[in-house]
């Protein structure tokens, strides 16, 4: 089609031409399409095309293959929906609510997402980027149908624990959006616009990000190994906690970028910071000065034995470090890399290990049960939190982790036999083939738990 006399419209003149469609209308076709989809008599595939379906639901049907092309899905419920293979070209879906939806290679060039919740949704190999659907206007001249300049849009979108990975995302507007916890491994973003985005925790292992912009971006804690990024604008960015195994950022405009720094003359500092910390401890925080050695790249040392309870280890990087016998007792260890360190034996009650990365590591007995904290008449518990921790393949045998705080944990692989479970909270944590036997589990909170039969 030739693009003679392309004039970009106002969401206004979008409008024309676009016929309005009702919730029984809409069901009628849904039904016709689901039996399609089982081969039965009277199915027919659904082809909505440049239809508005505003504020309609569609939560809970199979429209695999079904053409929204066009169409405005303006403040819809999508809840639950099964969209893969689905043509949603240049779709209008802003502030629609997809979560846990299915858009599996989804064909959404060119879509508008703007605002619209897509929280635990999955848009592995769906294509996100740019596209123009053209239309004639009254006077026969070819008008374009688009939201932001032909390119897939996800602006202030919510795309919490979202799965895209393999998607195609080149030159997509992605600015200010919740990714947080989001699969973005091996994405191409592209020239894409991620800037102010929320990426907290979120893979992006093998994406290229060639170009991009992440000015601005938050990437506590992103798993970053082996991306491509080429050029690509990393000013003002959060990096600290970033993991960037593998990662070449010699072409990367890291202007202002925060990232994790080491300790100069790393050995006096540290004594010094050390010795003040037991004075600290010693006289209940009366002298001396509580250690603080968080936002620090301290990979390799040797804490064995030492007391850091309480001190502030957040977003550190701790890989390889010795912690044996080390008392951690309430301390901050949230977000921190603590790649293939070794905890045995350590005391962690009480210890902040949310979104902390510990693949590898060893807590072979190792204590993460609650600190009992005396009042004048009653006894309270503060418990140790392990929330979305990376604790693949570790070794936690006959660690304890009574009443722990561990919803979606990943506990994947992990060897946890012998290990004190009892009245942890492990909602939405992943046991897949971890090893549990003889492991204590009465009172367990397992809702939402992936990858654990109960045996």
């Amino acid at each position: 089609m030739s693009t003679t006399n392309l004039t970009p419209t106002s969401v206004d003149e979008i409008e024309i031409g676009r016929e309005k469609i009702t919730q029984v209308e809409i069901d009628r076709i849904f039904d016709a399409h689901e039996a399609y989809l089982k081969h039965k008599v009277g199915g027919a595939r659904a082809s909505l095309k440049l239809r508005d379906l505003s504020f309609l639901s569609l939560s809970g049907r199979d429209l695999t293959d079904a053409d929204f092309s066009g169409s405005k899905l303006f403040g819809c419920q999508i809840v639950g929906t099964k969209l893969n293979n689905a043509n949603l070209f240049a779709a209008d879906l802003r502030s629609a609510n997809m979560e846990r939806a299915e858009f599996r290679r989804a064909d959404l060039r060119g879509a508008c997402l703007r605002g619209a919740c897509l929280n635990d949704s999955i848009f592995i190999e769906a294509d996100l980027r740019g596209g123009v659907m053209l239309k004639p206007g009254k006077g026969g001249e070819l008008k374009q149908l688009t939201f932001q300049e032909g390119a897939a849009e996800l602006g202030s979108a919510s795309a919490q624990r979202a799965d895209m990975s393999r998607a195609k995302m080149s030159n997509a507007f992605i600015l200010q959006t919740d990714l947080t916890d989001a699969l973005l491994c091996n994405v191409r973003f592209i020239k894409a616009n991620l800037s102010l985005s929320n990426l907290t925790g979120a893979s992006l292992e093998g994406a290229d990000l060639t170009e991009a912009n992440l000015s601005g971006a938050i990437l506590h804690g992103t798993v970053m190994s082996k991306a491509c990024l080429m050029h690509t604008n990393l000013r003002d960015a959060d990096l600290i906690g970033a993991i960037l195994d593998s990662v070449d950022l010699s072409s990367a405009d890291l202007t202002n970028a925060q990232m994790a720094k080491r300790l100069e003359n790393i050995e006096t500092s540290l004594r010094d910071i050390l010795a003040a910390h037991v004075v600290w401890i010693d006289s209940g925080g009366h002298e001396g000065r509580r250690a603080d050695l968080s936002k620090h790249d301290l990979s390799g040392q040797d804490f064995s034995g030492l007391n850091l309870s309480a001190a502030n280890l957040a977003f550190t990087i701790l890989k390889g470090v010795n912690f044996t016998k080390t008392g951690l007792v309430m301390a901050d260890l949230s977000f921190a890399d603590m790649r293939d360190t070794d905890l045995s034996y350590a005391d962690l009650r009480g210890v902040n290990l949310s979104r902390a990365t510990l693949g590898g590591a060893k807590l072979v007995s190792a204590r993460l049960g609650p600190v009992e904290i005396s009042g004048s008449t009653t006894v309270s518990h503060w418990t140790a939190n392990l929330e979305s921790a990376r604790m693949r393949r570790c070794a936690l045998g006959g660690a304890d982790f009574r009443l722990a705080r561990m919803s979606r944990a990943d506990l994947s692989h992990a060897d946890l036999r012998e290990a004190d479970l009892r009245k942890a909270v492990l909602n939405e944590a992943n046991l897949t083939h971890a090893d549990l036997r003889g492991a204590k589990m009465e009172g367990v909170e397992l809702r939402g738990i992936i990858g654990y039969d109960g045996k």
